[in-house]
């Protein structure tokens, strides 16, 4: 059933943990530098500029380096095991330092923690961690912060799927003075049987189209050039909302506003729609580029995947998209190894790589995760097939980027530079139109502008360039 309106949390809750973070300010006892520790997807660097901001507001500063740090906080992932495994493992690295700075803070949060009995694991196997909380309680960060400090005991707090809720006006520390992400979604209903993300992220729940629009025009004022919407299936935008937006309104809406460019994931191939791609072709703003994760090749794998879309659908969306927008830059993800895998299966994933002609794409070996539907199916593939797929597929896709680059030399594109190279003063870095990485001799000056640039020739997956006639 429809909502008629977005489920967001009080004003008052969000005005009460704000006074909870001044009033952590005014503690004499209390951490005075940070360090956040990020892993996973955007959905993450966004929460944790988030957290970044609640940090400036409880009164303490960036660390430079987590070493120096008086509190670390790792926001975490468990999409795969080995990020998870990487997240607790630099967890641990931290219990030796905490051996001889007894007065550090440590935090976990994120998707890990999101996950049933994580929080008892922490508190059996991690006793040096003070504060621990999921995905759906990050708002709360302040409150949970004030009790470990004022009761010298661990904190750990995780609420439950169904508490998930949408908190506006907290505070925020944009990672970059031209780039900002703005989430207009949270949540997934797809239950795609390798996925642990509607068990950490909840369902969907769609923010107001007037708080996007409002976030976005002063976004513009604050002088961002590029935004990237995000959402774990943005393309499903309002459809939890009797009466709101689609995507493609809410994206035109966004186009209206004026900020230079537009970009969006991660979109779920069931749900691109005419609408959508038409929205994408006649935008000012929308970067020609998508990222539309097929998952594999094989209609029996994708069947049992759940994705709800055949081989044919999803190239059949492809075709569409192309007629619409000839100059589209795809990109995707790719799993090998799923359960019950054949050679035969694997073959059509190559196979499908290679109609398709994807700029790049996100290769992966099925990881399990507990809970998921597919974590107990027979046929697991064991590390040595994976492994031996994988490195076809990603040979498959190198030469298609190579071919798809080379396509690229001659034309001229528009690079909002982001940096200077670290390996050489005299050159300059940033994204195309396409996202993808560009690299042509320039000055610091350029860094936020956006400039032309004629492509000269291309790496394994980047682009170089100079100047063009501005």
């Amino acid at each position: 059933m429809k909502r008629t309106e977005a489920i967001e949390l009080p004003a008052e809750e969000i005005a009460h943990q704000r006074a909870l973070m001044r009033e952590f300010a005014a503690l004499e006892s209390r951490p005075h530098t940070y360090c956040v520790v990020t892993y996973g997807c955007q959905m993450n660097a966004r929460d944790s500029e988030t957290l970044e901001g609640m940090l400036s507001e409880m009164g303490m500063t960036p660390a430079a380096s987590r070493e120096e740090a008086d509190f670390v906080i790792f926001n975490t992932c468990c999409v795969r095991d080995n990020a998870q495994r990487r997240a607790l493992g630099n967890v641990v690295w931290l219990k030796e330092l905490k051996k001889t700075r007894p007065e550090l803070m440590v935090a976990v949060c994120g998707c890990m923690m999101q996950q049933p009995g994580m929080g008892e694991q922490i508190l059996r196997q991690y006793p040096f961690v003070d504060v621990a909380f999921g995905t759906h309680n990050l708002y709360r960060f302040a409150q949970l912060m004030l009790q470990a400090v004022r009761t010298r005991r661990r904190v750990v707090e995780v609420l439950g799927d169904d508490e998930g809720s949408i908190p506006e006006e907290l505070p925020v520390r944009r990672s970059s003075p031209t780039h900002a992400y703005i989430t207009i979604m949270y949540g997934c209903n797809n239950f795609c049987s390798y996925c642990i993300v509607p068990y950490v992220r909840g369902r969907e729940r769609s923010r107001a189209s007037a708080r996007i629009l409002e976030e976005a025009r002063q976004l513009k004022d604050e002088g961002i050039k590029e935004i990237m919407l995000l959402g774990q299936n943005v393309n499903s935008y309002g459809l939890d909302v009797e009466g709101e937006l689609s995507f493609a309104q809410l994206l035109a809406a966004l186009d209206g506003v004026g900020i230079e460019r537009i970009r969006f994931m991660t979109s779920h191939p069931k749900d691109l729609s005419d609408e959508l791609i038409e929205v994408m072709a006649t935008g000012k703003h929308i970067c020609h580029a998508l990222h539309l994760p097929v998952q594999h090749g094989s209609d029996r794998i994708l069947a049992s995947m759940n994705r709800r879309y055949t081989r044919e659908r999803y190239m059949e969306r492809v075709r569409a998209l192309r007629e619409r927008v000839p100059d589209v830059s795809l990109t995707t993800d790719l799993i090998v190894g799923y359960p019950g895998e054949t050679e035969e299966d694997f073959e059509q994933t190559c196979d499908l790589v290679r109609q398709v002609g994807y700029d790049s794409a996100f290769t992966f070996i099925y990881s399990p995760r507990v809970g998921t539907r597919a974590a107990d199916m027979p046929g697991q593939i064991d590390e040595a097939t994976s492994s031996r797929r994988i490195q076809k597929l990603i040979a498959v896709q190198k030469e298609i980027t190579r071919e798809r680059f080379a396509g690229y030399i001659g034309q001229v594109h528009s690079v909002l530079v982001d940096e200077v190279s670290k390996r050489d003063e005299t050159q300059v870095a940033g994204k195309n139109e396409y996202n993808i990485t560009v690299n042509f001799p320039g000055s610091r000056e350029l860094i936020g502008q956006i400039v032309r640039v004629k492509i000269t020739s291309a790496g394994e997956s980047t682009l170089r360039g100079e100047l063009a006639q501005q």
